[in-house]
């Protein structure tokens, strides 16, 4: 199963329809996204997507209700089994839950946005995973990530050049 992460969109519709395509192109069977969609129109964008979307809230979607409407958004947290892997996610605002989250050895990986910088780290017997920003605001560079639940390696790459910025086997 390939999964594409996303996180820190920040309303930027050029980037959502990059990201989109990205995980199109390479036929992703679900999608996560880690929080901070911010309004409710990036809908449009994010309804294109050819696999299933599963996010939950980050600390700047202020309209949750038009989130939950446009996206079925409702949870801070969620847990997703995928082909035997076992993935939490959440925002990322609130370290010790991620830190108890990453320790807890329930999950092979724990996914997070919020810094809008990319990392993939080990802690404990979990790969955690920041995708970085989609939206470019941050630290100019719009990244995802791509976690292959079979090869059980974990990938971000730059939207904009295509380049891989860290790579980690689980």
């Amino acid at each position: 199963m390939l999964i594409g992460i996303m996180s820190d969109t920040h309303d930027n519709i050029p980037a959502i329809a990059k990201a989109v395509g990205f995980f199109n192109e390479r036929g992703v069977d679900l999608v996560i996204h880690a929080g901070d969609y911010v309004a409710p129109f990036v809908a449009g964008e994010l309804k294109k997507l050819r696999a299933p979307l599963r996010g939950v809230f980050g600390n700047n979607d202020g309209e949750r209700k038009g989130l939950y409407e446009a996206l079925g958004i409702k949870d801070e947290i969620i847990e997703i089994e995928a082909d035997g892997m076992k993935i939490a996610v959440t925002h990322g605002t609130n370290d010790v839950l991620v830190r108890a989250l990453a320790y807890s050895r329930l999950y092979d990986v724990v996914v997070v946005g919020h810094t809008h910088r990319y990392e993939i780290r080990e802690v404990g017997r979990t790969i955690l995973v920041n995708p970085g920003e989609v939206c470019g605001y941050v630290t100019g560079v719009k990244s995802v990530a791509l976690l292959d639940t079979r090869g059980r390696d974990v990938k971000i790459i730059n939207l904009d050049s295509g380049e891989l910025l860290g790579a980690m086997s689980l």
